[in-house]
């Protein structure tokens, strides 16, 4: 099976919808089209070795699901699928009638409460972490571990960078050994304190190096200070510094663009998304139906728009939350989909297209 097949045929086609943002009559003039759609593996291959389970585009802007990946994925409430199956009339590009075997009410269940709002959690995660990155940007000229380094003075302690300009020293003249029973606790050393014609390997091998290096020091020579590397620290920097400049690298830059002129300075359009799915998992729980286009959609687009403090819509988030358990207790639907009904709806599906008998 291969996209080009499912992009111009419908011979195995049961569903082909616009989907996304269009679908929820969010989108704006410059959206994508996204186009989502489920169907029947050719006999042959079902039967064979190359079972295909989804079938997809590079951006994954175009993605059709084979009818048993379908049903799975429907058994574990999936908010994508979900959406999918209760596609407005008016965004479906094609409809096998067979795809009347699965209906919306045979597999919501109190699952929904863990998918939808478990998935708005994570986009809460993805504007938070946009949040941070927008208010603590990491500067391009790399740290090294001599950053991450300070010398015991007195009652305190300051950066062995000063340490080093103050006394004229340089790092690669200067050498450590490591304090016993002390995590990351050196004695440092200077050439002029070697008289025996060796030398020491400096604090560091490099501004890419991931630990300090030790050097050999004859006996009797006294240390100058003592150093301590703040090696927690260091590869904390190292993780976020990594984790900005590839953000940075791989950034839509309009969507950026677009958070950064509201103002606002966080992920708009991942807290929409949030909001939509919470108050769909919300009218799931009260009104058994999954509502794809947006009633709410005036609100959703308002905090697309950033009319909101980030701040007050993490309140909104919460009060949304902490309503939801109530929601599904009193809610009436399943704890979970039955799974011998969703088989029976894919076996009856299957033996129909295939026109077997069962």
């Amino acid at each position: 099976m291969t996209l080009a097949q499912l992009q111009t045929e419908t011979t195995d086609l049961l569903l082909k919808a616009i989907s996304g943002s269009r679908a929820q009559h969010l989108h704006s003039p410059t959206s994508d089209t996204d186009i989502r759609g489920i169907f029947v593996l050719p006999a042959k291959e079902l039967y064979g070795l190359n079972y295909t389970t989804q079938v997809a585009n590079e951006t994954n802007d175009e993605v059709y699901y084979e009818v048993g990946r379908f049903i799975d994925l429907l058994t574990k409430n999936n908010p994508n699928i979900i959406e999918l199956l209760s596609t407005p009339d008016d965004c479906v590009l094609y409809r096998h009638p067979l795809i009347e075997k699965t209906k919306p009410e045979d597999f919501l269940s109190k699952l929904c409460k863990d998918t939808f709002a478990g998935y708005a959690a994570s986009q809460i995660k993805k504007a938070k972490g946009l949040n941070k990155k927008i208010h603590n940007p990491v500067e391009p000229a790399r740290k090294s571990i001599l950053d991450f380094c300070y010398i015991i003075a007195g009652n305190g302690s300051i950066p062995l960078k000063k340490w080093l300009d103050n006394n004229g020293y340089t790092q690669e003249d200067c050498g450590l050994t490591q304090v016993d029973h002390f995590r990351d606790v050196y004695l440092l050393f200077h050439q002029h304190q070697i008289n025996d014609g060796s030398y020491l390997k400096g604090i560091a091998s490099g501004d890419t190096a991931n630990d300090v290096q030790l050097s050999s020091i004859p006996v009797g020579v006294k240390h100058l200070v003592v150093m301590n590397f703040n090696k927690d620290g260091y590869s904390v920097y190292c993780r976020e510094y990594l984790e900005y400049w590839e953000w940075v690298e791989k950034r839509n830059d309009a969507r950026y663009q677009n958070t950064m002129s509201h103002g606002k300075n966080y992920d708009a359009k991942n807290m929409m998304h949030t909001f939509r799915l919470l108050s769909m998992a919300e009218e799931i729980a009260t009104e058994h139906k999954v509502n794809v286009k947006r009633k709410d959609r005036e609100f959703l687009l308002q905090i697309k728009a950033g009319a909101f403090e980030y701040e007050d819509l993490l309140k909104m988030v919460d009060e949304k939350m902490q309503k939801m358990d109530g929601l599904y207790a009193r809610s009436g639907l399943p704890d979970a989909p039955d799974l011998n009904k969703a088989e029976d709806i894919l076996v009856n599906i299957r033996a129909s297209f295939y026109k077997h008998s069962i």
